[in-house]
């Protein structure tokens, strides 16, 4: 319970530096700020951050849940396919051509296919993970087309709103269930405090319900800037 309480709030700090970071991009989006989220590396920077700590914990937690109930492992395959076509549809209808057909969600339900298969040897996948750590960073202009580029080894990023290609991110992943198994883990589980205050009570809840959080903060962010240009208007 110590380990799962751990991961629920690394991955409630995620998400909410992922609420930040999108709130960031809509306001600009909408006109209010400029802020140079493409471009910037202070902006690139930390969205890999936040991608990184996902997906660090999200193999984690794959490896502490390798024990789970077929039927309860089926329900979160179909909960995160789902999930992935609707953002899919969504941004089809707002964002046109740069919709997203590659991003965090279209990833983990991959990835989780690939890997759930290997848990049982965790060394293998993160030296494995090493490995496509370093392959991912290759790039050939064969490999842009979009047919191609959601493997992870295209020269040029591609005009999308969200992109979590395979290549390097399945590497961290596996990184994380090595990570899983790992006595360090275990230290580090059996060092941290019990929730005390609201704001920690707050992260492990946010860490709880991650996929939920990722579907309905942007919609809601959408609508209050809405709202705000409305009244400006």
């Amino acid at each position: 319970m110590a380990r799962l309480a751990l991961i629920d709030r690394g991955r409630g700090l995620a998400i909410a530096m992922m609420v930040v970071f999108h709130g960031c991009y809509d306001s600009t989006y909408f006109g209010f700020t400029h802020f140079d989220m493409l471009g910037s590396p202070f902006w690139t920077t930390w969205r890999t951050l936040i991608v990184t700590l996902f997906v660090f914990l999200s193999g984690i937690s794959l490896t502490l849940g390798r024990q789970a109930a077929p039927s309860r492992v089926r329900l979160r395959l179909v909960k995160l396919g789902a999930s992935a076509l609707l953002v899919s549809a969504v941004t089809a209808v707002l964002f046109g051509a740069r919709w997203i057909y590659f991003g965090v969600l279209h990833f983990y339900f991959l990835a989780t296919l690939i890997t759930r298969r290997w848990l049982g040897f965790p060394k293998l996948l993160g030296l494995a993970g090493i490995l496509l750590l370093g392959v991912g960073q290759l790039g050939w202009t064969s490999m842009d087309p979009r047919w191609l580029n959601w493997i992870g080894l295209a020269a040029d990023k591609p005009a999308t709103e969200d992109y979590a290609p395979l290549l390097p991110w399945l590497g961290v992943l596996w990184i994380g269930v090595w990570m899983g198994n790992h006595p360090l883990l275990h230290s580090l589980s059996k060092q941290a405090k019990p929730p005390g205050h609201l704001g920690d009570r707050a992260l492990q809840g946010m860490g709880r319900h991650g996929l939920l959080i990722y579907l309905i903060h942007q919609p809601i962010l959408f609508g209050l800037f809405t709202a705000l240009r409305a009244l400006q208007g």
